[in-house]
């Protein structure tokens, strides 16, 4: 009887929430396909795992404070004097999808630098910390109490002490560690103001209104409205103690000038300003000039759940369109949606030779065969797929042609898609993509290449795990 009862009231409940996953608007035939198999598969723990992991839930008050926010701050992304009007053909696809997903306009007069690899990475920035006389704003998912996050932590204690106004925010997941250390406490006392994003405490009211999972993953410092540094790096030193196994962690930084600084400053106060109620004033929303003519063009690409505009996706998806000769993609974690993998696979077909380089070993046995299960499609359409062997290449980078970029810290992955909050960055123009192209042959050469043969060679249970697990791929 009890037995009875349980599958009835399992089946009943299964019943509405398949209604749900089918009546649910933008969500993919193959993520809702997924769901459905697991509610029907696995009594009551599907059901659960659904409702809390399985629709991008933000409280709509929440939705809305975002959205009055950058509404309060749509003039760091309004037309300004550098903004780019008529971007030449080949670039203007690009630029309009990213506008379209970021709101974010192109502009001219921008110089970047690509900083080293190595922990030394950081040390331009710590000096432009030094020598800030107005503002530090300082945003990362993983901030950790090793030698380069405290170098950090301390530059920034320096600068709070002397009166320069510091904020930071750090994800609460991300530098979980990070918050109950000496290195935090100390910035508590010398006045840095801090903010601990997306808390993580539950309760099922909390479950209900809003998705669990949520994460800043983004990574800014800004330094007086005037330099700013970005990419994939955390801070944290290149052995990133979190997981030394599969150190050291390859990342891309570099430093930024002119006045794609002021659509970062926009990101961070956006981010600030939900988090804190504080409204920082006009003062932070000044026009930064262009430091070259033409100089570079470049573009702010901020995505988050609470916005309903596209993805990091639907850029790369232009991306490939615009690609004439070649195309490199640099990424820690490959699982795409379809039609992101089905466009890689395209643009190889029509005769653009396309690298993907990835990790050998990645700190997610379940990423890593998830991605390998999207292989040998690849290899069979052409795409060159590297492996880079001496360590965790965490990088986030896309390059085109040789004249246009993207990167952040943004995944190929549906999290970076649909969950997290991230930052990218469109680049065009030579001084920085072959920098950025050399630092991508650099990591070719470090290496090996995976063919066909190896992949066909792979054992039967290897391959019925990639393959099942790249099934899931709409889940992760």
């Amino acid at each position: 009887m009890w037995t009875t009862l349980f599958l009835a009231i399992n089946y009943v409940v299964a019943w509405a929430v398949v209604m749900r996953v089918l009546t649910r608007p933008r969500m993919e035939p193959s993520v809702r396909i997924a769901w459905i198999m697991v509610v029907e598969a696995v009594p009551y723990a599907g059901i659960i795992a659904y409702l809390l992991f399985g629709e991008v839930r933000i409280a709509h008050a929440e939705r809305q404070r975002a959205n009055d926010i950058r509404e309060r701050l749509s003039g760091m992304w309004a037309p300004s004097p550098n903004a780019l009007a008529d971007p030449p053909e080949w670039l203007a696809g690009v630029t309009s999808t990213v506008r379209a997903v970021g709101g974010m306009v192109p502009v001219s007069g921008n110089r970047m630098q690509l900083l080293a690899e190595t922990d030394d990475g950081f040390t331009a920035m710590i000096a432009a910390i030094d020598a800030a006389r107005d503002h530090v704003h300082v945003l990362f998912y993983i901030w950790l109490d090793d030698t380069s996050g405290r170098r950090v932590a301390q530059a920034l204690c320096d600068a709070a002490r002397r009166g320069v106004a510091c904020r930071a925010v750090v994800d609460a997941i991300g530098s979980r560690r990070f918050t109950r250390s000496a290195p935090w406490r100390a910035l508590e006392e010398a006045g840095v103001e801090l903010v601990v994003a997306m808390p993580t405490g539950f309760s099922p009211l909390r479950a209900l209104s809003r998705r669990l999972d949520l994460r800043n993953h983004r990574k800014i410092v800004l330094i007086d409205n005037g330099i700013g540094f970005t990419g994939s790096r955390n801070a944290a030193d290149t052995a990133f103690s979190l997981k030394p196994k599969y150190a050291p962690w390859i990342d891309i930084w570099l430093s930024v000038e002119g006045p794609v600084v002021r659509q970062m400053q926009g990101v961070f106060l956006a981010d600030w300003m939900s988090y804190t109620g504080q409204d920082l004033g006009e003062e932070m929303l000044n026009t930064v000039p262009a430091v070259e003519e033409p100089g570079l063009v470049a573009q702010v690409l901020a995505t988050g759940p609470d916005r309903r505009a596209g993805s990091v996706s639907d850029c790369i998806h232009a991306m490939l369109a615009a690609a004439r000769k070649h195309v490199c993609i640099t990424t820690p974690y490959y699982v795409p949606t379809t039609s992101l993998d089905t466009a890689i696979q395209a643009c190889a077909r029509r005769g653009v030779e396309v690298t993907l380089i990835l990790p050998e070993r990645n700190d997610s046995l379940l990423v890593r065969g998830a991605s390998e299960g999207f292989y040998f499609g690849l290899l069979r359409a052409g795409v060159n797929i590297r492996l880079f062997e001496p360590g965790l290449l965490h990088t986030k980078l896309v390059t085109v042609d040789g004249r246009l970029a993207m990167l952040g810290s943004g995944n190929l992955d549906r999290r970076s898609f649909e969950l997290n909050y991230e930052m990218n960055m469109v680049v065009a123009g030579t001084q920085i993509t072959e920098q950025l192209d050399i630092r991508q042959q650099s990591y070719i050469q470090r290496s090996r290449i995976l063919t066909v043969e190896e992949v066909e060679g792979w054992s039967f249970w290897r391959r019925i795990r990639n393959n099942l697990l790249a099934l899931a791929t709409p889940l992760l």
